[in-house]
């Protein structure tokens, strides 16, 4: 297939105007959402640090959610997958009871030590809160998706805080290598709310102790773009890549032969449960439970921890293991925290190796991981510069861009479509979902 099938059509200006109010509402509604599910999940996570022995019931939590999911949540177990498709292909729609249930399973997965991130849930919560406003007011097929496309951007960027990031991460993540400019503008406000909504709750973002802006030129003014240090950052925007890839084939195909060896899924969490169990022995630390954005001890892992002058050779390996583990086995909540996790230890680590700074490299590291494994370098960029300040844009986006072009056509939503392949010898591809495009019979 040479161009992309069944591109969602675009409603005319006066549908737009029509949206727009049910936009405002809806966008509050995704922010104060995900305020709840920031809030719950800071609670989840003191708990779990508070009263250790909630690890050992991990097993048990996993199986409660994996039966509730097999009983009634068969029809929304795709997740984010899920509404990318609704985008592309209208059908039946997103059901409403995914947000609830990613929301209730994801904090129960934090509570009792699970790897696993926050953005799916958020997108999940979104986009099935679009997909029920959709049908309360009976919109039409090119409306819903226009409410599917801003419930995404809502969801991300109030999540994390980054609004414009989340505007662009909707429309990268739809088409791999295409963006439609479309959905931009509606996409851009859903963010922008649900963002101050958010806000307005009361959540605050963490903030990561980013320092370097620049070098230092000889007359006292500030240079921004350091070749040298750039080629350093592509370097290691490689490693990037490979690790984003790495990540997401992990995921998959872990999944495939744990599914061959247990045929009844609700009981596949019991065993990511229990291996996360003897992780943690073998570890001799609860370092790479959870989101591990801070640190659950003095001196521990963390991503806040990469930024600082420690190196910490093995944490990148170990968490990469600590999440394959408990996302293939089917514990809910997302990749993207995780990878954060990735990227900054992977930096920290590199940045002794290539003599960078090791604030920049794990900053570089921490967007451009994800860029490889989402597919979305566009989206990244900009998180960098909500994230961390626009003054090491040129590094963040060599690092995105390059962990982009080197992570394959894989990722971590196979419900991707392929708009522009990576290089053209994979234009036979085009058109098709990264799932299809991960067959045998293609060539890698």
């Amino acid at each position: 297939m040479s161009e992309l099938q069944n591109q969602p059509r675009f409603p005319g200006i006066f549908s737009l105007v029509r949206l727009s109010a049910v936009l405002v509402v809806l966008s509050v509604c995704i922010g104060s959402a995900c305020a709840l599910f920031l809030w719950l999940l800071e609670r989840a996570t003191s708990l779990r640090i508070e009263y250790p022995v909630l690890l050992f019931g991990l097993p048990l939590a996993g199986v409660a959610v994996g039966l509730c999911y097999f009983w009634f949540g068969r029809d929304v177990e795709a997740g984010a997958n899920l509404i990318v498709d609704e985008i592309h292909e209208p059908g039946a729609g997103v059901q409403l009871r995914m947000a609830p249930f990613v929301l209730i399973a994801t904090v129960v997965s934090h509570l009792f030590g699970a790897s696993v991130g926050r953005e799916g849930t958020a997108i999940q919560v979104g986009g099935s809160l679009a997909s029920a406003t959709a049908r309360l007011f009976r919109l039409r097929a090119p409306e819903t998706c226009v409410l599917l496309t801003c419930g995404i951007a809502a969801g991300f960027g109030a999540v994390f805080g980054t609004p414009i990031a989340g505007a662009v991460f909707a429309l990268e993540v739809l088409t791999l290598g295409r963006l439609d400019y479309r959905f931009l503008l509606p996409a851009a406000m859903s963010s922008i709310i649900a963002d101050w909504a958010c806000r307005a709750w009361g959540i605050h973002h963490a903030s990561y102790p980013l320092v370097f802006q620049g070098t230092l030129n000889s007359d006292g003014s500030v240079s921004h773009v350091d070749i040298m240090l750039v080629v350093r950052v592509a370097i290691a925007a490689l490693a990037f890549g490979l690790l984003s890839r790495v990540f997401a084939e992990s995921v998959h195909r872990l999944a495939a032969f744990i599914k061959k060896l247990c045929k009844t899924p609700w009981l596949l969490p019991a065993i990511g449960g229990i291996l996360t169990i003897l992780l943690v022995m073998i570890v001799g630390n609860r370092d790479y439970l959870g989101l591990g954005v801070l640190p659950a001890e003095p001196g521990g892992a963390s991503i806040v921890s990469f930024f600082g002058p420690t190196i910490y050779p093995w944490s990148w390996f170990w968490k990469l293991v600590f999440t394959v583990t408990v996302l293939a086995t089917g514990f809910k909540g997302g990749e993207v925290t995780p990878l954060f996790f990735l990227g900054a230890a992977s930096g920290n680590i590199l940045a002794f190796l290539l003599h960078v700074p090791v604030d920049l490299l794990a900053a570089v590291g921490f967007v451009s991981v994800f860029a490889g494994a989402a597919n979305t370098p566009l989206a990244c960029t900009l998180m960098g510069v909500e994230l961390f300040g626009a003054g090491d844009i040129v590094y963040f986006a060599t690092g995105c861009f390059v962990a982009y072009a080197c992570s394959g056509h894989t990722g971590i939503y196979l419900s991707q479509r392929i708009g522009t392949p990576k290089s053209a010898s994979w234009n036979r591809v085009c058109g098709m979902t990264l799932r299809e495009a991960r067959m045998p019979q293609i060539p890698d």
